[in-house]
């Protein structure tokens, strides 16, 4: 099976989160035909796919999720979104860029290196869930649980997130900020419009303060990351009639956070200036994921040659980008890289890949396993 066809099957399936839709009954047959033990392990209404392949020292595993974010207006899409298509030398559907086209091409390469060194000493793991798109409790972190309490360590893995920018293997995660969700509830006095003096209208009371937050620079990033950021990402006061001033004020927001400022320090930091504003107010904090670093070792020394060799490409080590499963694996101490296709339309209506990228994708990831996992 070419890494084109397996790709197809997997897009085909509308698996958005947390519905993995058959796709990790597709990969488990094919898992076992390689000889891999091959796992389901179903937390709430999550499914997840543990396989293994050996027993020894050091363990690779390549991770990644089988479930994709919602389509968006089924009519600004050129081809169906669960109907791969090939066009101009682009595969389109929904699930291409983030993920499935790089699982399919984890495997395809596993199988090339099984058949070319199928006596090697070592293992290989494969660790999917269809639960990374969302709220991401019952899925990687789940079964890090369950690993680590039978003893399976990982040593080293790679995680197939949509990881290059212009050219196939021009960059690689090493490491992603954390991300600190907050819920601001803004307190006023509902009131009538014609009014106002018998009102407080939280959204006016509040405006100066958010501007503020919005035009604060909280660090300057460090050698390994980008500056801290922060966004509104939704905004809502009202009853919804015309003529009534509101008594709550809803804002959610979010810090993509360095490693050059602390949680505890963003959360005293964002007080203080609604505090300097007068605002009376209730902030909800959640912590989705602390920042992770995977320093200058055997993974990525072994993922830089092999993109060398495949592309010609020098890559660029980056921490930018949103968060991945990266936050649960690398505590356990594995060795952390993401290398996927271009992340140019995750998400987007008529997501894409180049369909030669998925090709050339797999020989890295063959080349990969060839120097990191040979005696």
């Amino acid at each position: 099976m070419s890494v084109i066809t397996l790709a197809q099957q997997l897009l085909a399936c509308p698996s958005i989160t947390p519905h993995d839709a058959d796709c990790q009954n597709i990969l488990r047959e094919k898992l076992e035909q390689m000889g891999f033990q091959c796992e389901s392990m179903r937390f709430d209404e999550v499914d997840n796919l543990w396989a293994r392949y050996g027993s020894n020292a050091p363990l690779l595993v390549f991770a990644g999720h089988t479930d994709v974010v919602p389509t968006g207006p089924l009519s600004q899409w050129h081809s169906p979104p669960f109907q791969p298509t090939i066009r101009d030398g682009y595969l389109y559907a929904r699930g291409t860029s983030d993920m499935k086209a790089a699982i399919a091409a984890m495997i395809i390469a596993t199988e090339t290196f099984l058949k070319n060194h199928p006596d090697f000493p070592y293992s290989i793991g494969f660790l999917l869930t269809s639960d990374e798109e969302g709220p991401a409790i019952h899925g990687t972190a789940k079964v890090l649980e369950t690993l680590q309490k039978r003893g399976e360590k990982i040593d080293y893995c790679i995680i197939g997130e949509p990881s290059s920018d212009k050219h196939l293997g021009d960059q690689i995660r090493v490491g992603r900020r954390g991300s600190l969700h907050g819920k601001l509830t803004v307190h006023g006095k509902q009131g009538h419009v014609a009014h106002p003096h018998q009102a407080i209208n939280p959204i006016h009371i509040s405006a100066a303060a958010l501007h503020e937050l919005a035009i604060t620079e909280w660090d300057k990033g460090n050698e390994h990351y980008p500056k801290t950021t922060f966004q509104i990402s939704n905004i809502h006061g009202g009853t919804g009639a015309a003529n009534v001033i509101p008594g709550e004020l809803e804002v959610l927001c979010n810090f993509r956070f360095s490693t050059a400022i602390t949680v505890k320090e963003l959360q005293e930091r964002t007080e203080a200036i609604l505090h300097k504003h007068g605002l009376t107010f209730e902030l909800e904090w959640n912590v989705s994921a602390q920042p992770f670093l995977t320093k200058k070792g055997k993974l990525i020394s072994v993922t830089e040659k092999a993109i060398q060799e495949i592309t010609g490409l020098t890559t660029t080590l980056s921490t930018g980008g949103g968060t991945s499963d990266g936050r649960f694996i690398a505590p356990t101490g594995a060795e952390v890289v993401e290398l996927g296709v271009s992340n140019a339309t995750a998400h987007h209506i008529n997501e894409c890949v180049k369909v030669e990228d998925l090709e050339i994708l797999a020989k890295i990831y063959t080349t990969i396993l060839q120097h990191l996992l040979q005696r």
